[in-house]
């Protein structure tokens, strides 16, 4: 009964079809073509656009049905398309979801191409049969905001089935020849070749083909009166650097999209904004073909995003991420302002783009200056976190913006992928002040006049030998005090810079890492990191220290450190080998790096 009530629902909403192509309507009140009765040798059609917003009729004949093809019970419709586009550009990037019908009859959607390298115009089609169950979903929790983050879609070949690679053996190709999924146009605006190219590898497991044409388009009022056939925006970024996928409707039932018949990144219930996509052209290449797309002004949601399908709702945008970042000096900075997506995997690789993207157009930044970096995310609920440091060129052979990029990035994800709860970014705020030269500082000796017979509450001076880049090495003093609770016998005094500091002050309860008691408890142990442009002197003694919430309670009796241990409950309690009497730091104005320990015997 539902099936049927679903076919209803297609015949009133194709009875309604309207093309700038008259030539191009499908025949009046179709149906599905159920998945049973395809045979090879069928005749049927396409729906896609190649240019404009015209919805052409491609031909194609049916080659044969290749049994749970993407996995047990999903089978794929596999096709030769035909006539004169199909002989120019094979499948076409930004294809996917073009609605195939057969007997005048909705069979699916075509989503899957053959091989990598070819523009031979054979494809799968995802039958229509296998992409309605993503209605069906249950729906999603009003707290979501956020995708699950369950995988990733990939260019990668499809494993056959055996009866799959017997029925290509039988339709005469090569039974060892690979369907992958048809390619998303990157639709891109204000972004530069480089920035695609510094995350390539991300883009492309995400199934995203890298194109830095198409761009952004006047909204308009008809921008959601999408029908099947009509190309379809998914957008990543917008603002003052905009990143969309686009690919095609299948179907509109009652406001719920069909798009893609493939995953788009395989993130189940999802929340990202949906918009209008128009074809400006499509080039044909042996490599890949690819549509070149514009996107319009939001239509609504994408929040399903299945193995056969992503399904948008027609209506409001879902909320997104703003990002604010100025760079430059404060007299002569530059303000750039984004709308990210939210999914539990993309959006920190869409904001790395962001920020690399923004560093390398600004005038004010370029390879082997110092970036100090400061700023904040606020999160609903919680304190914000606190970004905070300094990063030097270096001698590796990527470039110097990217290491901020990079601990940004790794910063977000922490608190983005975090194992406690689902956060609300409400924005992230950022400013990046580049600093002429490479300045940067290294460790080379460390000492104190006296090393003995050192009493408590004594202060006793630490010299540390430093040596800049390209300059002449220094002495830089650093005074400490003893203090009064230090007992008889040898303490360690270790001079460092502020990543040998973090790892020594990782805490670990056995064999694995600690796990905080939530949130706020990360955000904590995030904004008491260390920055790079301080020398730290430390001081350490061979006691136990119980560690009760991220907060350490050193030198305790071994009864009281039980005790307390036990008395806790809900906080994360740790012991470590060794107790911080005491650290001291003072700031150098460029970055610092290595590592020195000396030993002083208290009397």
């Amino acid at each position: 009964m539902r099936r049927r009530l679903v076919s209803l629902g297609i015949l009133a909403l194709l009875l309604t079809w309207r093309s700038h192509d008259a030539d191009a309507l499908p025949p009046a009140g179709p149906e599905i073509f159920p998945l049973s009765q395809v045979r090879p040798g069928m005749k049927g059609v396409v729906y896609t656009i190649y240019s404009g917003d015209t919805i052409e009729k491609v031909d194609l004949t049916v080659l044969g049905v290749l049994p749970n093809t993407i996995g047990p019970g999903i089978s794929v419709i596999l096709v030769r398309l035909e006539g004169p586009h199909a002989q120019e550009s094979g499948v076409v990037a930004g294809m996917s979801g073009s609605p195939v019908y057969l007997d005048g009859k909705l069979a699916g959607a075509l989503a899957l191409k053959l091989g990598i390298f070819t523009k031979e115009a054979i494809g799968g089609v995802m039958p229509i049969e296998q992409m309605l169950p993503v209605l069906n979903q249950p729906p999603q929790p009003q707290t979501d905001t956020v995708g699950d983050g369950i995988g990733l879609m990939g260019t990668g070949p499809i494993s056959l089935s055996a009866d799959a690679q017997h029925e290509m053996t039988r339709m005469g190709l090569n039974a060892g020849a690979s369907l992958v999924p048809i390619g998303l146009p990157l639709v891109t605006s204000g972004v530069r070749p480089e920035a695609l190219a510094q995350f390539s590898t991300d883009l492309a497991a995400m199934g995203l083909a890298g194109t830095t044409a198409g761009g952004t388009a006047p909204p308009q009022t008809s921008d959601a009166d999408i029908e099947p056939g009509d190309m379809v925006g998914i957008a990543l970024v917008r603002g003052d650097l905009a990143l969309s996928a686009g690919c095609t409707a299948t179907a509109v039932i009652d406001g719920a999209v069909f798009l893609c018949g493939h995953p788009l990144f395989g993130s189940g219930h999802v929340a990202l904004p949906m918009q209008r996509g128009h074809v400006l052209t499509t080039l044909s290449s042996a490599l890949e073909s690819t549509k070149i797309i514009t996107v319009g002004g939001p239509i609504g949601s994408v929040i399903e995003d299945r193995a056969t399908a992503v399904m948008g709702r027609l209506g409001a945008a879902p909320a997104t991420i703003p990002v604010s970042l100025k760079i430059g000096a404060p007299a002569l900075e530059h303000s750039y302002h984004f709308e990210i997506s939210q999914n539990q995997k993309l959006t920190p690789v869409l904001l790395g783009i962001v920020i690399y993207n923004s560093l390398i157009s600004s005038a004010a930044y370029n390879d082997g200056m110092m970036l100090r970096l400061e700023g904040t995310i606020d999160l609903d609920g919680h304190p914000p976190v606190l970004l905070h440091n300094v990063f030097a060129p270096t001698s590796l052979p990527i470039p110097d913006g990217f290491l901020l990029t990079s601990n940004v990035q790794s910063e977000f994800t922490e608190i983005f992928d975090n194992p406690y709860e689902k956060p609300r970014v409400k924005a992230i705020d950022m400013r990046i002040t580049p600093v002429a030269d490479r300045r940067t500082v290294a460790i080379e000796n460390a000492w104190s006049e006296k090393t003995t017979d050192v009493r408590p509450g004594e202060t006793v001076a630490i010299k540390v030998l430093l040596r800049p880049y390209r300059g002449n090495a220094f002495v830089k003093e650093i005074p400490i005090i003893i203090p009064e609770r230090a007992t008889p016998g040898k303490l360690r005094v270790v001079v460092s810079d502020a990543a040998a500091l973090e790892e020594m002050r990782h805490i670990t309860d056995g064999p694995g890492q600690a796990t905080l008691a939530g949130l706020n408890e990360l955000i904590q142990t995030i904004n008491r990191e260390r920055a790079n442009d301080r020398v730290f002197v430390s001081l350490m003694q061979p006691a136990s220290t119980l560690v009760v919430g991220g907060k350490e309670m050193p030198d305790l009796p071994p009864s009281a450190m039980q005790v307390l241990k036990q008395g806790h409950n809900g906080e994360h309690t740790a012991v470590v080998g060794e107790s911080s009497m005491g650290e001291w730091s003072v700031a150098m104005d460029q970055v610092v790096t290595g590592q020195q320990t000396l030993t002083i015997s208290i009397r």
